[in-house]
């Protein structure tokens, strides 16, 4: 009995750490800070160019895909590559699964299921790409303006990151190619 106590203890204590542990390294402190002004730097960019075309190019998801590309380079999943795939899969599910589902509610269920299918199966998964259906669904983007607010915003944040890593403290952005 006490053993059966012991046991059900250990992995309780087990799920507990596994749930709190940092798999994060530790961050230099300029850095961070570094990152935190370049995406701030990006978000008022991205309004300035959204209030100077009238287009809507402060899409939340770009906020995510400014953390990823600011705060984390040498993630897989903020390459050039992933970044500009992923958002282009999201817009076109996005768009098929609003022009082809009776409902805005099941088209973007089914565009976010479909979209990181469709991203993995490419091997340009790009989290807040999945984030376009959600978007779309509570408002009234759509169409040209979904994508142009997604393909101006992804350039323009993969232009800032090239500049920004090259500033010290440096990093390698984008990886290079495996050999």
């Amino acid at each position: 009995m006490k053993s059966a106590f012991l046991d059900a203890h250990k992995r309780i204590a087990y799920f507990i750490r596994t749930l709190t542990t940092r798999h994060e390294r530790e961050v230099d402190h300029v850095a961070n800070i570094k990152a935190g002004i370049a995406a701030a730097f990006a978000m008022l960019l991205m309004a300035q160019l959204a209030r100077y075309t009238g287009q809507p190019l402060l899409l939340a998801p770009l906020g995510a895909t400014a953390a990823l590309l600011f705060a984390q380079p040498s993630s897989p999943l903020a390459q050039p590559l992933n970044v500009m795939g992923g958002y282009f899969v999201g817009v076109c599910v996005c768009e098929l699964s609003f022009f082809l589902l009776p409902s805005p509610t099941i088209a973007a269920a089914v565009a976010v299921g479909w979209t990181v299918v469709i991203m993995r199966g490419l091997r340009v998964t790009h989290p807040p790409a999945g984030a376009l259906p959600i978007l779309a669904f509570g408002s009234q983007i759509h169409g040209v303006g979904l994508f142009l607010g997604g393909f101006v915003g992804c350039v323009t944040l993969i232009s800032m990151a090239f500049v920004v890593h090259r500033i010290p403290p440096r990093r390698v952005y984008p990886l290079p190619p495996r050999p």
